[in-house]
């Protein structure tokens, strides 16, 4: 028995009808502003010809909301499963050519079904956020929706990687979706994302203010760190999340993609024996040390222009994919303040979630001074690190290249905050504080009788270093496992990473820590 071919011509109208979206003239405006539609841009991230839509023929009977009756093809979302690089990945991305992509019951239905598909599967999910907001007619059943994705944004958080896209619109409650989600893309010309745009700023509180100042890529890049990457359009948002993806375990039960089956070199790189200057106050960036200590020297740093004293980023080292945690000298000395610890944090946390080793590039001189840190709470958000990396059972490495000063040593991971591995540069200064401050106390009778102060105040600095700074003598009481040249950190740390791919460490049982927030 066939199928009448009636009904066949039927199922492809549609079909059509319903991929159309909001049809040509709302297709045409998106591409003449440079956007991608909802499903150009799911195209643009699968292998072609893998992804398979889930609620193609969904939408509401509009005419049960007081509104004409009109079709809302999809319901102004798609959603479904493709693969990236062979892993399935699930998508969502909403159509503003659909009633501007606004979020109504059976929208957020959609979501939510592909979601949780996704944790059935074990597999990360991207969405491309381009709304217009909750949609006004449905009332609380919009607000209902919202409340629905959120609570499986936090059903999936530490269970599958959740990326989000903003590649339009992005207001008022739909913005605290992607900000449940593990790393926030958005594109440089055409995205915007806010709580209370300027209009009702301006009638609320009075004060003036550009969509550029509260909304732009910028302003949550430089100045608020909710976003981790700005890409050119929306090719080049998915670039990164394709990037992103490579280096990600499909879900939390299983390891990162490691590249294992490649040899193991174990060549010295000379160029780390010249990194560091002789001047202990002269910086040097320290992406140049997370670049050759890279496969390939390649590397992808997240939240490159937030709180840019600390490095954050992902890479693979003999293989094996870590996540790099590094001071950055050419930024307030390296110190670490309230956006830093977040920052870092953070990033502890997301590597421990999904089984991805951490590596701790430290030159810190402490936490940053301050009234304004002070009373913006650096306590509790420097505990944030101490507390990540407490809480951390991937394996944890740690290289002291110079200043590692008071409890900022602490909070880069030393060996009483569970490194599994401590190695320091025979440059590395480890101490309760720098030796021109130490020397300032301890020894403040000497220089107020010294003929030329300066000069026997850098004598007793050499002093202080050798008897109380000293790498050697923190490794002579095992505060540190060796004191190895640099060109040799990288044949090191690969050993010690594939030695440690076994690691397995518990916790005592408890629902969870409580996190200084």
């Amino acid at each position: 028995m066939t199928i009448k071919q009636e009904l066949l011509d039927q199922l492809q109208k549609r079909t059509e009808v319903a991929q159309a979206g909001g049809g040509k003239d709302k297709i045409a405006q998106r591409h003449a502003k440079g956007l991608l539609t909802a499903r150009e841009r799911l195209q643009c991230l699968y292998t072609p010809d893998t992804f398979q839509e889930f609620g193609l023929h969904a939408q509401h009977d509009t005419r049960h909301f007081g509104m004409e009756s009109k079709n809302l093809p999809g319901d102004g979302v798609v959603t479904g499963v493709g693969f990236v690089d062979g892993r399935p990945v699930a998508g969502i991305s909403q159509d503003f050519t659909v009633a501007g992509g606004s979020l109504g019951s059976v929208h957020a239905r959609k979501m939510v079904d592909v979601m949780d598909h996704a944790a059935r599967g074990g597999m990360p999910v991207v969405t491309f956020s381009d709304s217009g907001g909750a949609r006004i007619q449905e009332g609380v059943g919009s607000l209902s929706g919202y409340g629905s994705v959120f609570y499986h944004n936090v059903q999936l958080s530490g269970l599958v990687p959740q990326i989000a896209v903003i590649a339009g619109s992005c207001a008022g409650g739909a913005s605290y979706s992607p900000a449940l989600m593990d790393f926030i893309v958005m594109t440089r010309e055409n995205a915007s994302m806010f709580i209370c745009g300027p209009e009702v700023i301006r009638s609320v509180t009075g004060q003036q203010c550009t969509l550029e100042e509260i909304g732009s890529p910028q302003a949550h890049m430089m100045i608020a760190g909710n976003i981790h990457f700005i890409a050119d359009d929306d090719p080049g948002a998915v670039s990164i999340v394709t990037e992103l993806l490579s280096y990600l375990p499909s879900n939390n039960m299983m390891d990162p993609p490691h590249n294992l089956e490649e040899e193991l070199t174990l060549a010295d790189d000379p160029v780390l024996d010249e990194l560091v200057p002789e001047d202990p106050k002269q910086a040097f960036d320290v992406r140049r040390v997370i670049q050759h200590m890279s496969d390939r020297q390649r590397y992808l740093e997240v939240q490159r222009d937030f709180a840019p004293n600390i490095v954050i980023a992902f890479g693979r080292i003999g293989g094996v994919v870590v996540g790099y945690i590094a001071n950055q000298p050419m930024i307030k000395a390296g110190a670490l303040d309230i956006d830093a610890s977040d920052k870092a944090a953070r990033f502890i946390r997301f590597c421990n979630c999904f089984n991805i080793p951490i590596i701790n590039l430290v030159d810190v001189p402490g936490f940053l001074p301050g009234i304004q840190q002070e009373q913006g709470g650096i306590i509790r958000h420097g505990a944030k690190m101490l507390f990540a990396y407490g809480s951390a059972t991937v394996p944890k490495i740690t290289v002291i290249m110079r200043k590692a000063y008071g409890g900022a040593y602490l909070a880069m991971c030393s060996r009483d905050m569970g490194a599994d591995l401590v190695l320091a540069w025979p440059t590395a200064e480890i101490a309760v504080m720098g030796a021109e401050g130490a020397v300032n106390i301890l020894y403040r009778k000497e220089l107020s009788e010294a003929e030329d102060r300066p000069q026997k105040a850098r004598e007793l600095a050499a002093e202080y270093r050798e008897k109380f700074s000293s790498p050697y003598l923190s490794a002579g009481q095992l505060f540190i496992h060796d004191v190895i040249q640099p060109s040799r950190t990288r044949r090191t740390i690969a050993l010690t990473l594939r030695s440690l791919l076994s690691k397995r460490e518990t916790r005592p049982p408890k629902k969870h820590g409580n996190i200084p927030l």
